[in-house]
């Protein structure tokens, strides 16, 4: 058997695809090159973000794309070099599409939304967010999901196109520290400015309070139970923010029984009126 005999030598034959030894060589061919392509591509960018020429998320998401691209590419051609009438198959495949694209347009979307937040990196890896009153860090940013691990080190799995169309708040953005606040109440016949001095300095005496912007505290109402206080202080600990409220009100419980001030709680007064016997 000569070489073009080899090379004509029928493996597959159904309908019109038909396969020879020498379709065979061309499919691996053309797979090769996709995957050195692939690997050039995923080269190119990890030179480009050592060098600082581009950052890492939007490297990932141009190298997906290039990839994908690669892929689809090198698809179609195999369909056409094995023979498959890919005009055909689509038109005959339209009904299928219409359905898969229904059924997919959420996994769509939610591809595209990992693209713009890749590329416009309104969120970064190691990023602290919060979306719908869920706070966490980010560990990890796909195409199509968003890791974060909350407090408690739990992993969540976000939709990125939830956090594209319903918006969420990136606490690492902030150029500066954040202002937070503890609220606390005291019985009626306080001292206030005392109360105000012992909060003040409860807010001075933690380590991760800022001092600039300095701690306030506002005298805000005369409640129905006790005179209500808020504390406001800035910090840059964003993720620990919980715990840093929860020294705080240790610090004021401690400092309020040591200057024998008590934290009111709800009272009700009820009246009895006595009436003529009957």
């Amino acid at each position: 058997m000569t070489l073009n005999d080899l090379q004509n030598l029928v493996l597959f034959e159904s309908g019109i695809v038909r396969l020879t030894m020498f379709t065979v060589i061309k499919v691996i061919v053309v797979l090769l090159i996709a995957r050195i392509l692939n690997r050039t591509f995923t080269r190119i960018f990890n030179k480009a973000i050592k060098s600082n020429r581009i950052n890492r998320s939007s490297a990932f998401a141009l190298k997906k794309i290039a990839q994908y691209f690669v892929w689809v590419i090198a698809l179609l051609y195999i369909m056409d070099v094995i023979g498959a009438p890919i005009t055909v198959l689509l038109a005959s495949s339209t009904a299928l599409f219409v359905g898969l694209g229904l059924g997919m347009q959420d996994t769509f979307k939610d591809f595209v939304s990992g693209i713009i937040l890749l590329t416009e990196r309104t969120v970064t890896v190691g990023d602290i967010i919060e979306s719908d009153g869920l706070v966490g860090k980010v560990s990890e940013i796909s195409l199509r999901t968003t890791k974060v691990w909350t407090r408690d080190q739990i992993s969540v799995i976000i939709p990125n196109s939830k956090l594209t169309n319903q918006g969420f708040i990136n606490w690492t953005h902030q150029k500066t520290s954040t202002r937070f606040n503890v609220d606390v109440g005291v019985k009626y016949g306080s001292d206030t400015r005392e109360v105000e001095r012992l909060l003040t300095d409860c807010m001075n005496q933690h380590k991760s309070v800022s001092k600039n912007p300095k701690p306030s505290v506002q005298f805000r109402d005369f409640g129905d139970s006790s005179l209500v206080f808020r504390c406001h202080f800035y910090s840059t600990e964003l993720f620990k923010i919980e715990f840093i409220k929860s020294d705080l009100r240790h610090a004021i419980n401690e400092a309020f029984n040591k200057a024998d001030i008590t934290i009111a709680f709800p009272q009700l007064d009820v009246w009895i009126k006595q009436t003529g016997e009957q």
